[in-house]
């Protein structure tokens, strides 16, 4: 049932597409998946390890986090901008070249001594590995026959979601167990085995150098600084007060004139840098804006449960590792059982069990205290990471599986770029909500905590008591200081409590929009299609 209503709408492009598929090319789609996993790996591998980085470069609090920056801001130029490049100098080339450059990459992180260095090394490696990731998606959908869907899809989405879950957990281990160093060495042996394999075996697609001549440069202008720019604004905005940072004012800015330029070109260019054509297919228009929620949900409670988890509970980036490794185990499970599920159910009732599944463990959430641990996270994260692979899979099929081979290589882009974007929108909606309902609920818990408060005053004259049995103490100086802490902690985990139900709402409602996406997508085969 699910496949007739998704593959309705474009019948010339089917039989084009043989029903069985050579060795060979599986080989090669394999290679492809696994070069994609190293490249998305790589944002988050080093998120838990950013300290032992931190101390080996010498380098200042403020500068570290653009270890992670710069190459995500890197990354999300090169993903739209693959399609074309990809259709300019085949699949075969954009990817060998993708995978042997993110090698190379690799490679030179490790060695290097400074910040700087390092910041250039991640950019070069974010930019040249992010033509891996669009690549992958677009070959699923152009060499595999819809029969076999309903295992090429669930691997993609597993990868494209299971890699950034675990991405903490992977680097704390390497990291405890050799040095950082081995966070970029991890990815040089098979790199060389992706590259070689993909130049080998890849026979997808035929280049089209004449597209070279048509090449718009001034489109790859206006789309790099409105990419880069909104990724910085995004990154740095929450933390530094928005446009009152002189940085993030300038940055704002250059998007802004990005952005026109960008629009301007996408619609008055003879080749466009990115076809904004996709969008004109009902079924992708709305698989992209699903697809940038489920990157809200993926890289913002990739960040939420590891800052609870250090903030609240101390813990290293080991123990955290450990502490949420459960959510890719729930992934790696829920993978082919949703494969199945794609062939026999409607997608939109599986987006709706995923979006309803997660609002319940995000709810869950909601009742946070300061001693949660494993036991009390189990249940969230592995609604967390079986809802996620249930909405992932339909997601892909919907986005995707109703374009025709020429569009794919754009739209893939484009719709894996509405995950990055979804990601970044997240975390710094996440950001902004942690810092202002901090100060707002430490405000009012003060306002409880003051002299004319008679249980406050009992509180601190007990703790004063029991410091006043530690000789070299002063009582009541570490008394206060103690309280304030307990004021402090409790604030913070007021705002995580918002943040949570903020998610909840946000995936309930989006459950509840599925219904309303029923006609499109019985009717949104290749054209557009209304409601």
């Amino acid at each position: 049932m699910a496949t007739a209503t998704l593959t309705a709408g474009a019948p010339p492009v089917r039989p084009a597409v043989p029903d069985t598929i050579s060795t060979r090319r599986v080989i090669a789609f394999l290679a492809m998946v696994f070069g994609m996993f190293m490249a998305i790996l790589d944002i988050q591998i080093v998120s838990a390890s950013l300290s032992e980085i931190q101390a080996g470069l010498s380098a200042s609090s403020d500068e570290i986090p653009w270890v992670q920056t710069a190459y995500l801001i890197a990354e999300v130029v090169m993903i739209p901008l693959s399609g074309f490049l990809s259709r300019m100098l085949s699949t075969r080339v954009l990817f060998t070249i993708s995978a042997a450059g993110f090698t190379a990459a690799s490679a030179l992180a490790a060695t290097a001594t400074n910040i700087d260095q390092m910041i250039v090394y991640r950019a070069v490696q974010g930019f040249i590995g992010g033509g891996m990731i669009p690549s992958v998606f677009a070959a699923a959908f152009t060499i595999f026959p819809p029969s076999r869907r309903a295992v090429v899809s669930p691997m993609i989405g597993l990868v494209a979601t299971l890699a950034p879950t675990i991405g903490p957990t992977v680097g704390g281990y390497i990291s405890h167990a050799m040095s950082w160093h081995w966070l970029f060495l991890v990815n040089v042996v098979p790199g060389i085995l992706v590259t070689t394999a993909a130049w080998t075996l890849i026979d997808f697609d035929k280049p089209n150098l004449k597209l070279f001549s048509k090449f718009d440069w001034w489109g790859l202008a206006g789309m790099a600084a409105l990419l880069g720019c909104m990724e910085y604004v995004l990154e740095e905005g929450p933390n530094n007060d928005w446009l009152q940072d002189q940085g993030v004012f300038i940055c704002a800015i250059v998007m802004t004139i990005g952005g026109v330029l960008f629009f301007w070109r996408a619609f008055t260019a003879e080749e466009p840098i990115v076809d904004l054509k996709a969008f004109t297919n009902i079924n992708f228009a709305f698989g992209s804006l699903f697809s940038f929620v489920i990157g809200i949900g993926l890289y913002g409670l990739t960040y939420l449960y590891p800052v609870y988890l250090g903030r609240i509970r101390g813990y290293d980036s080991m123990m955290i590792g450990e502490a949420l490794f459960v959510s890719g185990l729930a992934m790696f499970f829920t993978a082919p059982i949703s494969g199945i599920l794609s062939n026999k159910m409607d997608p939109r009732l599986m987006m709706m069990v995923g979006f309803f599944g997660f609002a319940t463990g995000t709810w869950w959430m909601t009742h946070l205290t300061a001693d949660w641990d494993f036991y009390e996270l189990l249940i969230p994260q592995i609604l967390r990471g079986c809802s996620m692979m249930l909405c992932m899979v339909p997601i892909n099929n919907i986005a995707l599986g109703t374009l025709p081979p020429e569009r794919l290589k754009n739209a893939s882009g484009l719709f894996n770029l509405t995950r990055n974007l979804g990601g970044a929108v997240g975390l710094a909606l996440i950001n902004t909500v942690l810092i202002d309902r901090n100060a707002f609920h430490y405000a009012r818990l003060s306002e409880h905590v003051q002299w004319g408060s008679e249980a406050a005053q009992t509180k601190l004259q007990n703790m004063t008591l029991n410091f006043e049995q530690t000789p070299g103490l002063d009582a009541t100086s570490a008394a206060i200081s103690k309280l304030s802490g307990m004021v402090q902690q409790q604030a913070a985990l007021l705002s995580f409590m918002d943040v949570f139900f903020m998610l909840t709402v946000l995936f309930a409602t989006l459950g509840l929009f599925t219904m309303l996406i029923r006609k499109p997508a019985a009717a949104g085969g290749g054209g557009g299609g209304g409601h």
